[in-house]
């Protein structure tokens, strides 16, 4: 049987990647699983520095699997499986002390679309859908969209993606704020593991308190988060990567930056 996610490294970039293609890569137990039990092993792991989150096949996700085992509304409590896979699985992406990046190749419907959102950079390649499938079969958005959707494209937007449940092109992802940049299918996955080389190559520690920083201004007032700016940045004036950030602009040459 196939692993339901492949998790690769290499040169500091750790490429997750969904992988139950035969069902556009549907979310069932096995597979939330392995893809959290993959997300904190890129956590701890010192020799990871970024991350590309992807599906194989087809599409990036199709949301979660709908066949009888994981719908049947007597055996199953649906808020519980949130609370116990898919709550986890969002806050591990978000609280990573390291940059994920999404490619999304086909479509990201219901949760898969939440997964995609939960990256720090979300990539679409040209033939990408998103959908925010919940209401077409009577659930309302979770694992994380209703957070994720008003900060991203505003209130409006937001209750039009989840009232209406209509297919958002890539090109319309981009235009309204859903993802970063399109890019052309075939050229999806190599720009992405590239952008992550690139990332993994900066100040990596840099990015894990801008993302502290970032992940607490959603719940502050002005005043709150000009304090957590300063008390992370005393943590970031203490790192090695800011003193050599500063010695190598002043001798003119380019950093080599460690990640701590």
């Amino acid at each position: 049987m196939n692993e339901p996610v492949i998790y690769a490294l290499d040169n500091g970039v750790a490429t997750v990647t969904l992988n139950r293609p035969e069902v556009l890569n549907a979310l069932d137990e096995n597979l939330l699983a392995k893809l959290m039990l993959f997300i904190s092993r890129a956590a701890d792991d010192q020799a990871v520095r970024a991350l590309v989150v992807t599906g194989a096949g087809r599409g990036f996700s199709a949301g979660a699997d709908l066949g009888p085992a994981n719908t049947d509304s007597g055996a199953v409590d649906v808020g519980e499986r949130l609370r116990t896979r898919y709550h986890p699985l969002i806050l591990a992406m978000r609280n990573m002390p390291k940059p994920i990046i999404s490619a999304v190749n086909g479509v990201a419907a219901g949760a898969g679309m939440s997964i995609a959102l939960a990256g720090d950079v979300v990539l679409a390649g040209s033939s990408a859908l998103f959908l925010q499938a919940f209401t077409r079969i009577g659930l309302i958005p979770d694992a994380g969209s209703t957070y994720f959707l008003p900060r991203y494209v505003g209130e409006m937007r937001a209750r039009a993606l989840v009232m209406l449940a209509e297919k958002i092109p890539a090109a319309d992802a981009e235009r309204i704020g859903l993802v970063w940049k399109v890019l052309p299918d075939d050229e999806l996955l190599p720009y992405a593991q590239q952008l992550a080389a690139h990332l993994a190559a900066m100040p990596t520690r840099a990015y894990a308190l801008a993302k502290q920083a970032l992940n607490a201004s959603l719940g502050s007032d002005l005043g709150g988060q000009l304090e957590t700016e300063a008390r992370l940045q005393s943590e970031a004036g203490r790192t090695d990567d800011f003193r050599e950030g500063v010695a190598a602009f002043r001798a003119k040459r380019a950093p080599e930056f460690k990640g701590h």
